[in-house]
C-alpha cells in the first residue's frame, strides 16, 4: 500500500482541484481493441497548472510545503492526462484499463523537446475507484507525488490504474501476476506513447527520448521488477530501474507467513492474491481445502471494492488483522512423527514472550480469515520442497524450491517469483527499501534477490539502499533525512497533537506506518539515481 498522510493533505489537493483545466470532450473512440492501443484519442486532460501555480499551491500548507521539501521547487509546470487503453486480463481476456500520463510544460530546456519517460506502478489499493490520473482527488496521494517528484522535473509520467480498477472492465485485479502486470506496463507505455502527439504538450513539440526508467513502491516495486524482465526479454530498451520495497521473492515470502511471520496488511493482499491466482490458474478454490473461513464467505472476491477498506473491516466482511487461528492447527504426517510435530510447531503463533514478534502475532485470532486446512496442506508442501532462502535450508543463492511445488496455491506464488528463471537485471537497477519494514519484508524480499544475482553478471547492475542504514555513500542524505523523519514523527505521536501515546504505544504506531513513511524517500533516491545516470 502507498500513502503519504504526513506529506501531501486533503487540502493541497483540493486547492490543486481549483486549477485544474479539462479539455474538451471530444475524444474519438478506437475501432481497434488491440492490447497496447489507445481506446480513446486525444485523451482527456485533467489538469493543468505551470509551475509557478503549482508551487503557490503547494506552499498553501504546511504538508505541501514539507512535499516540497522533499521534490525541490517545480521547474516545469504539468499537464496530467487520463488515458484509456486496451490490454488483456490474467486469463487473456481483452478488457479497458486507464491511467495517467502526466507531462511536463514550459519554454525551458528541460520541461520541453524531447523528455525522459519514467514508468511508475503503484502500490495496493483496496480501492476499485483508484485512479492515479485524478489529482483532484483527496485520496490520491501518489498521483500528487508523482506530479512533484517526476513531472514538474521534467520527466514524462506514465502510471497505470491496473486492470480491475477505475473504468476497466474487467471483473477483477490480476494482483501480483508477473505476466499480466508487465504486460499491461508495457500497454500502458506504447498507448501512452502514441496519445503524446495529440494532447497540448505534444502538439506544442514535448516528445518521449530515448530514455526510458522504470520504477514502482510495495505492489508496484514487483511490477516494476517483473517489467524490466518482459522488456529484456522482448527487446525493449530500458535505461534504469528501481525497484522499491516489492515482495519479488513471493514463495519465501509466503511461506514466512504462512508458518506465523504475518505481514501488516495481510488480511487484505491474501483476498487480491486468491482472486487473481483462482483466474489465472484455476487452482485456489477448494473443496477438500477451502483457504477463507466460513466466517468470511465473500472475502475471495471481495477485493478490490467500491465500499472503504475501513468499512469492510467494521462491518465484518473482512478481520483487520486475524489472518490466522490462534489455536495452533495439528499437521499429522503418516509415519512422519517427527516431522509433523517440527511442522505442527511451526504453525504455532510465535512466541509471545520475545518482543520481536509483537507485529506477528497480532495476526492471530477468532473470527480469522484463512482455514487451518489450508496452512496444513501449505506446510506439508514447503517441507516437502522447501525454499531455499529460508532457515534451515538457507544457502547463498537463495534458490527456490528444487521441485517445482505440488500445493496448487504455493505453486502461484513459486510461478511468480521473481527468482524464477534465468534473468537478471541488464542494465543500472535500484534496490530500496527499509530494513524494518513489517509490511513487505526488506531481508526477504530485496536481499533475497540480492543474493539470488550475487556472483552472476548481474550482480555488478545492482545497487541495495537500506534507507534505514547508517548514513553512507550517495544516499547519505537521504538515509539521515529518512531517520530525522522516522524520529520526529515518534516524537508527534507521543505529544498531545499526535494523540499522547505512550513511548511504546508510539513506537507501536511508528511501526504500523514504516511502509508508508518509507515510499517517499525511496522514489527520492529513485530520482536521484536515475539523474545520476
Amino acid at each position: 500500500m502507498f500513502r503519504i498522510p504526513s506529506i501531501v493533505s486533503a487540502g493541497v489537493l483540493i486547492a490543486l482541484a481549483a486549477c485544474s483545466a479539462k479539455s474538451p470532450g471530444t475524444g474519438q473512440a478506437s475501432t481497434s481493441t488491440a492490447h497496447g492501443t489507445v481506446a480513446v484519442t486525444p485523451p482527456l486532460r485533467i489538469a493543468s497548472l505551470d509551475a509557478a501555480t503549482l508551487k503557490a499551491q503547494l506552499t498553501a500548507s504546511s504538508t505541501g510545503t514539507q512535499l516540497l521539501q522533499l521534490a525541490g521547487d517545480p521547474l516545469c509546470g504539468i499537464d496530467v492526462y487520463y488515458v484509456q487503453f486496451w490490454t488483456t486480463g490474467a486469463a487473456g481476456e481483452t478488457t479497458e484499463s486507464t491511467g495517467a500520463l502526466m507531462v511536463p510544460t514550459g519554454g525551458g530546456s528541460s520541461c520541453s523537446g524531447a523528455r525522459p519517460v519514467i514508468e511508475y506502478a503503484h502500490g495496493t489499493s483496496a480501492d476499485k475507484t483508484y485512479n492515479i490520473a485524478d489529482i483532484t482527488n483527496a485520496a490520491n496521494t501518489e498521483g500528487v507525488t508523482l506530479a512533484a517528484l517526476f513531472a514538474a522535473q521534467g520527466y514524462i509520467v506514465v502510471a497505470p490504474n491496473y486492470a480491475g480498477y477505475d473504468a476497466s472492465t474487467l471483473g477483477y485485479h490480476p494482483y501480483l501476476v508477473a505476466t499480466q502486470q508487465s504486460g499491461e506496463m508495457i500497454d500502458m507505455l506504447y498507448a501512452s506513447l502514441a496519445a503524446l502527439p495529440a494532447t497540448f504538450a505534444g502538439a506544442a513539440g514535448t516528445s518521449a527520448s530515448a530514455q526510458l526508467f522504470l520504477t514502482g513502491y510495495s505492489q508496484g516495486g514487483y511490477v516494476a521488477m517483473a517489467t524490466l524482465r518482459a522488456m529484456q526479454a522482448a527487446g525493449i530498451p530500458v535505461t534504469a530501474a528501481a525497484g522499491l520495497s516489492g515482495p519479488y521473492a513471493l514463495e519465501a515470502f509466503g511461506d514466512a507467513v504462512q508458518f506465523g511471520e504475518v505481514d501488516i496488511g495481510s488480511t487484505e493482499f491474501l483476498p487480491l492474491l486468491a482472486n487473481a491466482y483462482q483466474h489465472a490458474y484455476g487452482n485456489i478454490v477448494s473443496s477438500t481445502t477451502p483457504i477463507f473461513s466460513t466466517s468470511y464467505p465473500d472475502a475471495l472476491t471481495l477485493l478490490p471494492s467500491t465500499t472503504p477498506i475501513s468499512t469492510l473491516f467494521s462491518e465484518n466482511m473482512l478481520p483487520e488483522l486475524a489472518l490466522f487461528d490462534s489455536t495452533t492447527p495439528v499437521v499429522d504426517i503418516p509415519g512422519q512423527a517427527a516431522l509433523s510435530a517440527e511442522l505442527t510447531a511451526a504453525l504455532a503463533i510465535p512466541d509471545p514472550a520475545n518482543p520481536a514478534n509483537a507485529v506477528f502475532d497480532l495476526g492471530f485470532g477468532n473470527p480469522y480469515l484463512v482455514t487451518n486446512e489450508f496452512r496444513v496442506a501449505w506446510a506439508e508442501d514447503a517441507a516437502t520442497n522447501p525454499d531455499g532462502a529460508l532457515p534451515p535450508h538457507q544457502q547463498a543463492g537463495a534458490p527456490l524450491a528444487a521441485a517445482k511445488p505440488t500445493f496448487g496455491p504455493r505453486q502461484d506464488f513459486w510461478l511468480n517469483d521473481l527468482r524464477n528463471g534465468a534473468w537478471g537485471p541488464m542494465v543500472p537497477t535500484l534496490l530500496c527499501g527499509g530494513d524494518q519494514d513489517p509490511t513487505v519484508y526488506f531481508s526477504l524480499n530485496t536481499l533475497t534477490m540480492q543474493a539470488f544475482w550475487g556472483g552472476t553478471p548481474y550482480a555488478k547492475a545492482i545497487t541495495v539502499l537500506d534507507v534505514n542504514g547508517t548514513p553512507s555513500g550517495p544516499f547519505a542524505g537521504i538515509q539521515t533525512a529518512f531517520q530525522a523523519n522516522e524520529a520526529a514523527l515518534l516524537a508527534y505521536y507521543e505529544s498531545a497533537a499526535g494523540g499522547g501515546l505512550s513511548a511504546a504505544a508510539a513506537e507501536q504506531q511508528l511501526i504500523a506506518n514504516y511502509h508508508v513513511d518509507v515510499a517517499p524517500f525511496c522514489l527520492l533516491a529513485a530520482r536521484a539515481y536515475f539523474s545520476s545516470l
